[in-house]
């Protein structure tokens, strides 16, 4: 997009064609304005479409832009944190229902892609989360542990049946998610987009918005060429946020990540290498991720940003990387390189926030977007439509408060990442 390889990498190249759109002239009227055409705005234009509301999204360049269109494509269940440390940071009533919305999140993104027909490479065969040494399987067995009180269809697996999974012995175990899979990310939020257009959604793209102003009963929300006015406003912009809703960009630090995806493979590496396609990570603080897509490449990420000294170094270690982790591959070769930026909140852990009467947002993915996002979206369009009131949403309103030394964070990030990828898998 923009003419940057590097934005959307293999995605674009293999994802479906985005709906017809054009930027926002004129003046229109709508019950619902949306801001952002990611998972989480396009989720709620769908499904208030569906429910006979008029909807007018605005996104500032295209469909998937920002993280949306950018991600590994791991379809997860749940968050960062541990399933039992949930009540204590958001209080037993909100901390259980984020448990069971997050848990349920995967099927209800496979049930949208069943019934609209999205055509995004969906896999249903789990993901794994790799053990990297003794204290990595200490973490994953605890977090199956708290999982399957719960109910959760999780299996936590030796380095044995790790290895048959995957294709290396370089991990200690692994908790297999059968709630969880993959898809191509661009794929699954174009094909939102369809369905929401066809749903009766307007949606005008190259339209970022400039200001919000109450204008009697009504919001009034305007770009460079037009506006529209509504009673409701979701923002659903992110770590991409700008303009009048900044402040979701300053609640978050950035943390760059990066995805490289090799030719397809050869068939007989494909039978030993993810044989059954589930996504993977590990345990490191700086991890990996790697996973297949439909024909067969595969993808490898970690943190870092592919720009200025970060592309080499990063390429390089990936190449290191695989040739320890799958070293039947032979030296590797990337056809697609790609980043984007992960918003991180201070406790790992998304928000909502009411910006102003009828003006709300879901944001904090903490790179955990398509399921959460997803469900975030069919969340505010019950509130909107008067099924949830707010204090049966999932997450308690909150304000929106900058993160103290965010520009140093992120600074150190990236520079973090260059020098333990430069270090790193050296022998």
């Amino acid at each position: 997009m923009l003419n940057d390889a590097r934005s959307h990498g293999l995605w674009e190249k293999t994802a479906i064609a985005a709906p017809r759109t054009l930027p926002l002239t004129g003046q229109l009227a709508a019950d619902v304005v949306i801001v952002g055409g990611g998972f989480t705005g396009l989720s709620a234009a769908l499904h208030l479409a569906e429910a006979g509301r008029s909807v007018a999204v605005l996104e500032g360049t295209e469909i998937g832009f920002g993280g949306s269109g950018r991600n590994v494509g791991l379809i997860n269940a749940g968050m960062w944190v541990m399933p039992d440390d949930l009540p204590g940071e958001l209080g037993g009533i909100h901390g259980e229902r984020l448990l069971q919305l997050f848990g349920n999140g995967p099927q209800i993104v496979m049930s949208i892609i069943d019934k609209h027909g999205i055509e995004c490479e969906l896999e249903r065969n789990g993901t794994l989360h790799c053990a990297v040494g003794k204290s990595g399987l200490k973490e994953i067995t605890e977090r199956a542990r708290q999982w399957q009180k719960r109910g959760a269809p999780v299996e936590l697996l030796d380095a044995n049946e790790t290895a048959a999974r995957i294709g290396t012995k370089a991990y200690a175990g692994a908790l297999l998610d059968r709630r969880a899979g993959t898809l191509q990310p661009l794929a699954y939020v174009r094909g939102l987009a369809h369905a929401a257009v066809h749903a009766g959604a307007m949606l005008h793209t190259g339209s970022p918005v400039v200001s919000c102003t109450r204008d009697g009963t009504v919001w009034k929300v305007s770009t460079q060429s037009g506006s529209v006015s509504a009673e409701w406003v979701v923002v659903a912009t992110d770590a991409y946020s700008e303009g009048p809703w900044a402040k979701v960009r300053r609640e978050q630090v950035h943390l760059p990540y990066f995805n490289l995806a090799t030719r397809p493979l050869p068939s007989e590496l494909r039978k030993c290498i993810l044989p059954r396609r589930e996504g993977a990570w590990d345990t490191k603080e700086i991890l990996s991720s790697f996973r297949m897509d439909k024909a067969g490449r595969l993808v490898f990420g970690s943190v870092g940003a592919l720009r200025n000294t970060g592309t080499a170094v990063h390429v390089g270690w990936a190449k290191r990387a695989l040739a320890r982790l799958f070293p039947q591959l032979g030296p590797a070769e990337f056809e697609y390189e790609w980043y984007g930026k992960i918003g991180m909140t201070d406790n790992a852990l998304p928000r909502f926030h009411r910006f102003e009467q009828n003006i709300v947002g879901f944001s904090g993915y903490n790179g955990r977007g398509i399921a959460p996002g997803t469900v975030f979206g069919q969340i505010l369009a019950r509130h909107i439509l008067g099924e949830l009131q707010e204090v049966d949403l999932p997450l308690p309103v909150t304000d929106a408060k900058q993160q103290s030394f965010r520009g140093f964070k992120e600074s150190y990030y990236e520079v973090g990442a260059q020098l333990a990828h430069f270090s790193g898998e050296r022998f």
